[in-house]
């Protein structure tokens, strides 16, 4: 059996912090769980954003098996309700977390993956990483799974657009990889808005000419479904990614990619570039703020990588189609908080301000439609549809 398919959902409702784009110091009003400023709790609402959230989850058909998140703190407290809803009854687990005899060691575990983080642009400080999962442990007991290694580790400089579409491909390429290996049939990603927006762009292969385009939408606690395309597991298993920019389809991409740039200017190394590189179980730190702090160090920053042929239609591992795209029918506030980019990369051109959010510099934020939600009676399942 291969993964057919993948539900994505970004984080609930959150509180906000501050960034001084003139030396990288970040402040939240609000303190931290993890006392990281870029590293807020869902607010009260988020919380039930991630309740509600929860429910429409453990309906879901295809099951999901297998969860995969980013590990800062919202992302984990908006899987948590689903995750524990479906340990406490060991019939709905997939084998893999039935094994063992304590509570514990029967929980599904979320795999803490640094290659679903958030996105800072481009700029000549050091960002925020995620806790330690020492730290994360202590808030979230018995939810992570502390033997997984993640694919990627993000460079702390920051990356430019098509930077951050590429370290998805190579993020989902991974992922994908290890379920289609274990034999799962659906799993669930939970992320930010700007990594969702490259992440529907990446598995269906249809990169805009202009990035500002809204075609994959990122609510709060929205839900999206991506099934593989027929026959796309057989192709993607059957041939390895192609690494020639011949094989790119020409004027697929807004501008040349990452990839290419490397490949023309003689450097086959893309990690050295995207500052990415899968996973390198058993000599890697764990993730986390204590564990990542010589990240540049890491060995999945320095390991070659062949570049992820995605563009063009083509997609991630064979490809795959939009089925839902963040859908709100299951929340009582419907969209909320949605997000799209706005044509920036980069910290360099900022004003010497301090700005709330990170990323409301580089994005813009969309406003949805509130009676998309469960409380008007209706679904905006149809008009989300790619």
């Amino acid at each position: 059996m291969t993964l057919e398919v993948i539900y994505v959902t970004r984080h609930g409702f959150r509180s906000n912090w501050l960034v001084d784009h003139t030396n990288g110091s970040y402040s939240s009003t609000l303190r931290s769980p993890t006392g990281i400023a870029a590293d807020p709790a869902l607010t009260a609402h988020g919380v039930d954003q991630a309740k509600e959230l929860g429910q429409r989850l453990v309906a879901v058909d295809p099951p999901i098996e297998r969860v995969y998140s980013s590990l800062y703190y919202r992302c984990l407290q908006t899987v948590e309700p689903f995750v524990r809803a479906v340990s406490t009854s060991p019939s709905s687990l997939p084998e893999e977390a039935k094994e063992g005899t304590r509570h514990c060691q029967r929980q599904l575990r979320v795999r803490g993956e640094t290659g679903l983080g958030e996105w800072y642009g481009s700029a000549p400080f050091e960002h925020p990483v995620p806790a330690s999962l020492a730290t994360l442990e202590s808030h979230f007991p018995c939810l992570l799974d502390r033997d997984y290694q993640p694919a990627v580790v993000p460079t702390r400089m920051g990356e430019s657009v098509d930077e951050l579409h590429d370290r998805l491909a190579v993020t989902l390429e991974r992922l994908i990889a290890e379920c289609d290996r274990d034999g799962i049939r659906a799993v669930l990603l939970c992320s930010h808005a700007a990594p969702i927006i490259a992440l529907g762009r990446v598995l269906t292969g249809n990169m805009p000419e202009n990035i500002e385009v809204e075609d994959f939408r990122a609510f709060t606690c929205g839900l999206s479904v991506f099934r593989r395309r027929k026959g796309a597991s057989s192709r993607a298993n059957g041939s390895r990614t192609a690494t020639n920019t011949a094989s790119m389809t020409a004027g697929a991409s807004r501008t040349q990619t990452v990839a290419n740039r490397s490949i023309s200017s003689g450097v086959n190394n893309t990690s050295n570039i995207l500052g990415i590189t899968p996973g390198m179980a058993k000599q890697t730190p764990k993730a986390g703020t204590g564990d990542l702090q010589g990240a540049e160090s890491d060995p999945r920053q320095q390991g070659l990588h062949a570049p992820v042929v995605w563009r063009g239609g083509r997609g991630v591992k064979g490809g795959w189609d939009c089925e839902l795209n963040s859908d709100c029918s299951h929340l009582s506030q419907g969209e909320e908080r949605g997000w799209r980019f706005a044509g920036d990369e980069s910290f360099k051109d900022v004003p010497n301000m301090s700005i709330l959010d990170a990323g409301i510099s580089l994005g813009v934020v969309v406003e949805g439609n509130k009676e998309s939600g469960k409380s008007h009676g209706k679904s905006s399942t149809g008009g989300s549809r790619l």
